[in-house]
């Protein structure tokens, strides 16, 4: 009832408007017809009055006027005052003719009335907007014009113009009085100059330097930067010129991303925070197709195992923000499980959700884990990860990651879940390691579940690594360059595709909801559009410059078991065609299929079998698989696949 009370009022205060918008335009109209009700058979004034008012409330409410808010109008609200007082002008003119020939209706007034109503509807709507964002204060006479908080940081905004007067008007409209923006560094070179609510653009990105050479003449250099769009997508930044702000005690800010915006509804006041190293060393960010991740997750029940992992907690967290029916967190880390709930419970304290303490090895509890959530979609993020961790335990890698993985397959067909998709990495690709080898076999299993034809669609996706997951270079090197270094790299010619921990998660689900709404029942393998190679010597350099240091030198210190100076995205006997935007599709011509009783016999080895029996068993498999051939015969009994299931 009261959103029904200001809706009426609004539709009401409009129509007085136009009554005083056509009293003005009647009475300095060059004749003057006698007030009155009705003489001589024509309609008085106060008729007119009357009939141009309920007329132009009739289309305040066609036009839905009552339903935006005079503290955010807008220039579309302006065209639609325009068009509503235009066809009110029309309609009273048609009425009046009809009824008395418009004979007590200068002709004048049916030109001014409609552009008075225009502008007085639009003007007491702007005056509304104006004392909403406070711009009434600083047009007080009285008012210094460096009128600010004393203890506010100064603070040099870089992004576009347009982003830059979207921030100052909401932070001019919270009264934001933390920080003082002494200037804008633009990315239009034509807008230098020109000053966006009061505050000059003084340089261009691709001369930062000499802008932040300016404010310090001024006596105006910033203590915070604050960059508008992702620093990936704007051109200039250098990781020496960062480097040396952060060394000089500037912060590096940036605004909420979508996911965070999700995070922090209903807040008035959303917290700006540091940026990370990874956000400045990740290549251009990618444009989603959101509605389609939205329509993937959305009223669905998810489950995440490995929810305490790096792209596991990032899943969850977007499945959330997304707005998925139920969540179920799986993870057999108590840590990590602990964390990932924490944050979704503070985050998003409305999302039915559930944490499950499991190990996927534990078949038995896994299926109990699934019956209870009946998931729809299930991501199978659980995995061993470490290179070097599992090259020396190849019995614990395949129990986990090949048949943990058949466990998770199996669990999700007897609950009865829509899609699981597996979380692969491009190691799966001619792997010269343990774990890529228990990845491999974990795409294989995939397949291999697909080709019962059970309910349960599957599919896996294939990516490189990943900036700032747990174990990956660039914490590694964060915590080499804060001791003082030496920075270790294993080979100065060494390569690694990245991305950065949301672009991952994000790409999986652009993946997912790629062939969720498809009719074909057949198991698929996507990788992602990874972007060019990334040298790790160059990855390095970067961040000590980044640092701010100049002390740390960098040590080369060979290969690792395992590792490969480069990584592919696709083995021998594959071949990739478009799937979605930045989404690729894995064809094999190799039919080599496994089986539950391969699955069986591995399980057997991990048992009963040592580590060198199972790490030369694995990569039989893993050559049959690849539809390599094996002249040699070893010694333990051979684990064939068949062709074709």
């Amino acid at each position: 009832m009261e959103r029904i009370a200001v809706r009426a009022q609004i539709v009401a205060f409009d129509m007085l408007l136009a009554a005083l918008a056509f009293s003005i335009a009647f009475f300095v109209a060059p004749t003057q017809p006698e007030l009155g009700f009705g003489q001589a058979g024509a309609l008085g004034f106060f008729q007119l009055v009357a009939l141009y008012a309920g007329i132009a409330g009739a289309f305040s409410l066609i036009f839905r006027r009552e339903l935006s808010p005079w503290r955010y109008v807008s220039i579309p609200d302006a065209l639609v005052l325009g068009r509503s007082a235009v066809l009110t002008v029309g309609v009273f003119l048609i009425a009046v003719f009809v009824l008395d020939r418009a004979e007590g209706v200068p002709r004048t007034t049916l030109v001014m009335a409609p552009l008075l109503q225009m502008t007085v509807a639009m003007g007491v709507r702007i005056l509304r907007r104006a004392l909403h964002e406070h711009v009434l204060i600083d047009l007080a006479p009285l008012k210094a014009g460096g009128d600010r908080n004393a203890k506010a940081q100064s603070l040099l905004l870089i992004g576009p113009s347009s982003l830059a007067d979207t921030y100052l008007r909401d932070a001019a409209r919270r009264r934001d009085q933390a920080y003082n923006p002494v200037g804008i560094v633009g990315t239009d070179r034509r807008d230098i100059g020109a000053k966006v609510r009061g505050v000059c653009i003084i340089e261009g990105i691709d001369r930062l330097e000499e802008a932040l050479a300016d404010l310090r003449r001024w006596n105006r250099f910033p203590r915070a930067i604050l960059f508008l769009e992702e620093p990936a997508r704007l051109g200039g930044l250098s990781a020496d010129l960062l480097g040396r702000l952060r060394a000089d005690g500037v912060r590096l800010l940036r605004l909420p991303s979508i996911v965070e915006l999700a995070q922090h509804e209903g807040l008035s006041v959303l917290p700006m925070r540091d940026i990370n190293i990874e956000e400045l060393l990740a290549r251009d960010p990618i444009e989603l197709d959101r509605r389609a991740v939205g329509r993937l997750l959305r009223g669905r029940r998810v489950m995440v195992t490995g929810a305490g992992g790096s792209i596991g907690a990032e899943l969850a967290r977007q499945a959330a923000a997304f707005g998925c029916e139920h969540l179920t967190l799986l993870d057999f880390s108590e840590t990590g499980l602990f964390e990932i709930e924490r944050e979704i419970v503070e985050s998003f304290p409305s999302q039915p959700r559930e944490a499950v303490l499991c190990d996927v090895r534990d078949a038995k509890a896994l299926t109990a884990a699934f019956q209870r959530a009946r998931p729809d979609l299930v991501f199978h993020a659980a995995a061993l990860k470490h290179v070097s961790m599992v090259e020396r335990h190849p019995v614990e890698g395949v129990r986990t990651n090949v048949l943990g993985t058949w466990n998770v397959a199996e669990a999700a067909k007897a609950s009865g879940a829509g899609q699981m998709v597996l979380i692969s990495t491009d190691k799966a690709v001619d792997p010269t390691n343990v774990m890529g080898a228990t990845k491999r076999l974990a795409e294989a299993v995939i397949q291999a579940q697909q080709a019962a034809e059970d309910g349960t669609r599957f599919s896996a996706v294939r990516f490189g690594n990943v900036l700032g997951s747990s174990g990956s270079v660039v914490p590694i090197f964060k915590s080499q360059i804060e001791r003082g270094g030496p920075v270790r790299v294993t080979n100065a010619d060494m390569t690694r595709y990245f991305m950065t921990i949301p672009e991952a998660s994000q790409l999986v689900l652009h993946a997912t909801a790629a062939c969720d709404g498809d009719s074909r029942r057949d198991s698929r393998l996507f990788v992602l559009d990874m972007g060019e190679p990334v040298r790790i010597m160059d990855l390095a350099r970067q961040m000590i410059a980044l640092s701010g240091r100049k002390d740390v030198e960098i040590e080369v210190v060979g290969l690792r078991p395992g590792e490969k100076l480069s990584e592919a995205l696709v083995d021998d006997t594959e071949t990739l065609i478009p799937a979605a935007p930045k989404v690729q599709e894995v064809v094999s011509s190799s039919a080599a299929r496994i089986s539950p009783g391969h699955i069986a016999a591995l399980e057997t080895l991990t048992r009963t079998a040592d580590a060198e029996t199972v790490h030369q068993a694995l990569f039989e498999l893993v050559a049959q698989v690849r539809g390599e051939a094996k002249n040699e015969q070893p010694a333990t009994p051979t684990l064939r696949v068949i062709q074709g299931g």
